[in-house]
């Protein structure tokens, strides 16, 4: 033990203080705190014993693990890649629609008054024809052909059916349209609309050429001609199963209608 230095000659001697637990004697330091007592060597007091370390293993770091497993999600988070529980189909969606209406059970009457009628409306991104009832003509003269050309727009454009709506169907066929007879020199069986067929939605279009198809309005053709209400040539418009199945690339000219 190291003896105490004398005071010097005239100088008061000085207080005698307790040391604090933990504190080196001789020393002013201050105890170790919490975060230097768990670096303290075995047996100091405050101490906190920690697992031996192997040489050449390797140290674990939970806390580094963790950050970096955070580092990387939100790394994947900001490359705008969302979770997802389903997979992923590259190709286009498939359609979940049924497409298919129960038939009224209630027959059409048998009269020279009304007659069924088909029209295409749009399902699952095809056209699929529909059942509806119209007056009945025999399409000899203009008047009775634009009558039922008129019955039929105007199916085309009255919204589906909740029945319908359900299944999947609906139609693009703008609700202001309308169809006129055909300008002195077009070709017979011409239809003149509203507006340009050009200019009409490609759907849209494609239902007005597979609905007057193959009727009366046009003397049972596959094909309708079509103009608008300007001086602009009436073209022909040939229905397809390509047209059927892909209305939307539906060509928005027809061919030149000949007399």
């Amino acid at each position: 033990m190291i003896p105490a230095t004398p005071p010097l000659p005239g100088s008061a001697p000085a207080a005698t203080r307790p040391y604090p637990p933990g504190a080196r004697h001789g020393s002013h330091e201050a105890p170790p705190g919490p975060a230097e007592a768990r670096h303290a060597l075995p047996g100091t007091p405050g101490a906190r014993l920690r697992s031996p370390h192997v040489p050449g293993a390797p140290r674990r770091r939970p806390r580094a693990a963790l950050t970096a497993a955070v580092l990387l999600l939100a790394g994947v988070a900001g490359c705008g890649i969302r979770g997802t529980s389903v997979p992923v189909d590259a190709g286009p969606a498939p359609s979940r629609v049924s497409c298919q209406v129960p038939q009224d059970p209630t027959p059409v009457p048998d009269s020279n008054t009304t007659v069924p009628a088909a029209v295409h409306l749009v399902c699952g991104a095809q056209l699929v024809p529909v059942q509806r009832v119209i007056p009945y003509t025999d399409g000899r003269t203009e008047e009775e052909r634009l009558l039922t050309a008129r019955a039929l727009l105007g199916e085309l454009r009255s919204r589906p059916s909740a029945t319908e709506t359900e299944a999947g169907f609906s139609t693009e066929v703008p609700g202001g349209l309308q169809v006129f007879p055909p300008h002195d020199g077009d070709p017979g069986r011409t239809l003149r609309l509203s507006r340009v067929p050009g200019e009409l939605p490609a759907l849209a279009l494609a239902q007005l050429v597979c609905t007057f198809a193959g009727t009366v309005v046009t003397g049972g053709e596959g094909s309708v001609v079509l103009a608008g209400p300007g001086r602009d040539r009436p073209e022909r418009f040939a229905c397809t199963e390509e047209i059927r199945s892909r209305p939307e690339e539906a060509p928005a000219d027809g061919v030149p209608a000949e007399d």
